[in-house]
């Protein structure tokens, strides 16, 4: 614990270094859920996949834990890019004491908001830029952070509602058709989610649902 004190108190130019590192570090390890949640793909790969296991109506399968470390490497997938940018443009360099900490922070910015506004549309961006009286940026780096990030997650909300809307249907239709054939029946005591959801277990494992999932969300980046 001293030695700590003595590290943020010293005037030794590496100590000084080693206090700015410290600090970086612990900042961004408490904010880190928000910027993985807000400034990633993590929002709408989450959001997707919960909407697939409630059509499918199997209530907790798979698991939360499976739905969320699932998203989670397909998320550390789809922004390796970005973030070997920011760690070769703005960390490393900021390491190895060859630039400033606000000359960092602007170079670890652009990547992600590069990132950000290719996935943002632009009626989102606007609204948020005209309730604080702002100019048009002329670049990505003009676009204050303030805006970028609730503008991309709520481009990223839509996005992820419309392709939950399309992940609905097929198993709505046959949600519709067993429950016409136990009327018909005059089954109407049966509950039809007890006869639909093998069926519906049934159609995903045949069109190689998680295939298409994925393959729809990496595309989708």
């Amino acid at each position: 614990m001293d030695d700590l004190i003595n590290i943020f108190s010293s005037s030794d130019p590496s100590a000084i270094s080693t206090s700015v590192k410290l600090i970086l570090l612990l900042t961004v390890l408490s904010i880190a859920p928000g910027i993985l949640i807000l400034m990633t793909s993590f929002t709408r790969i989450i959001i997707v996949l919960s909407f697939v296991r409630t059509s499918l109506a199997t209530q907790q399968m798979p698991p939360n834990q499976v739905l969320i470390g699932l998203a989670l490497f397909l998320t550390f997938f789809i922004m390796a890019p970005t973030f070997n940018e920011i760690y070769s443009e703005a960390l490393q360099p900021l390491f190895e004491e060859e630039m400033t900490l606000d000359e960092a922070y602007e170079s670890a910015s652009l990547p992600i908001k590069e990132f950000m506004s290719q996935h943002t549309r632009q009626k989102d961006l606007a609204l948020f830029l005209n309730y604080t009286n702002q100019d048009a940026p002329q670049s990505v780096q003009d676009i204050p952070l303030t805006a970028l990030v609730p503008a991309f997650a709520i481009s990223e909300l839509k996005t992820a509602f419309q392709m939950g809307f399309m992940i609905f249907i097929p198993f709505l239709i046959i949600d519709m058709a067993v429950a016409s054939v136990l009327m018909s029946m005059g089954m109407m005591m049966l509950p039809p989610v007890m006869i639909s959801l093998p069926f519906k277990i049934l159609l995903f494992i045949l069109v190689d649902g998680w295939y298409l999932i994925t393959h729809s969300l990496l595309q989708g980046f």
